[in-house]
C-alpha cells in the first residue's frame, strides 16, 4: 500500500522473554492464576514499557500523529493537503468550515493499476482506500471481480464533488455499478463507511490531485 510518510518511532522493545512467567506472547499478559500478581516477567514488562513510552515522548512531545480522523477550523486549515491523504466533507457543511473525514489511500492512476484495484485484498483498513484518477472526464463503470471485502464506491467530478455513492458493493459480483458520466475520480473505502461518514452526492473531495477542486487545497 502506497500508505502516507509515516514517522519512525525509536526502537522501544528491550530484549525479552517471549514466554515465561508472568509474560505470555504478548508483553503485559497478565501473571496466570496462583501467583498473586507477582510473576517475574512483570518488572521487566513494567520497565520496557517506561523505557518505550520516554523514547515516544522525545520524538512526539505533544503525542502520536492519528491516521484518519475529523478536524474543523483552523487545525482543517493548518493540516492541508497531501498526496497520501483524501479529505472529504458532507454536501450539508460544504463551505461551512465544518469537520471533515479523512483516508490514507494509494494512487491508481494508470490502466494497469485502475484495472488492479483493490482485487486480491483479503483486508483494508478502516482508514484507508483507493483514489482512482482518469486522465479526463468520462462514463465510468466499476465490477467487483476478484474483490474479497465489501467496498463503498464513491464517485467524484472534475470539481471533486460527489456525483454517486454505491454502498456495500459485494466482494465478487461482476455486475456493473455504474457511476454515471463526467467521472474523473472514484474513491473506494470499506463498505458502509460512506454512510458513517455522511458523504452523500454533493459532498466534497479535496486532494493534490483535484486541481480544478471545489474544495481546493490551500
Amino acid at each position: 500500500m502506497t500508505a502516507r510518510a509515516a514517522a519512525v518511532l525509536p526502537p522501544c522493545h528491550p530484549a525479552l522473554p517471549a514466554t515465561g512467567p508472568g509474560i505470555g506472547p504478548s508483553y503485559g499478559q497478565a501473571d496466570p492464576p496462583g501467583t498473586g500478581g507477582k510473576g517475574r516477567g512483570k518488572r521487566p514488562v513494567r520497565l520496557a514499557a517506561a523505557f518505550c513510552l520516554s523514547m515516544i515522548l522525545t520524538v512526539f512531545p505533544t503525542g502520536i500523529p492519528i491516521g484518519t480522523h475529523s478536524l474543523s477550523g483552523a487545525a482543517e486549515a493548518a493540516q492541508g493537503c497531501a498526496m497520501s491523504r483524501i479529505d472529504l466533507r458532507p454536501a450539508a457543511v460544504a463551505g461551512q468550515g465544518a469537520e471533515r473525514q479523512s483516508f490514507v489511500v494509494e494512487i491508481a492512476d494508470t490502466a494497469a493499476s485502475r484495472a488492479r484495484g483493490l482485487m486480491y485484498r483479503e483486508t483494508l483498513a478502516p482508514d484507508a482506500g483507493m483514489l482512482f484518477v482518469y486522465d479526463s472526464p468520462r462514463r465510468a463503470e466499476f465490477w467487483m471481480k476478484n474483490t474479497l471485502i465489501p467496498l463503498d464506491i464513491i464517485f467524484a467530478d472534475a470539481q471533486g464533488r460527489v456525483t454517486v455513492v454505491h454502498e456495500n458493493a459485494v466482494p465478487g459480483d461482476e455486475t456493473p455499478i455504474p457511476g454515471g458520466d463526467g467521472v474523473l475520480y472514484v474513491l473506494e473505502i470499506n463498505g458502509g463507511l460512506a454512510r458513517k461518514a455522511g458523504i452523500t452526492p454533493g459532498s466534497e473531495m479535496r486532494h493534490p490531485l483535484i486541481t480544478a477542486a471545489a474544495w481546493p487545497c490551500p
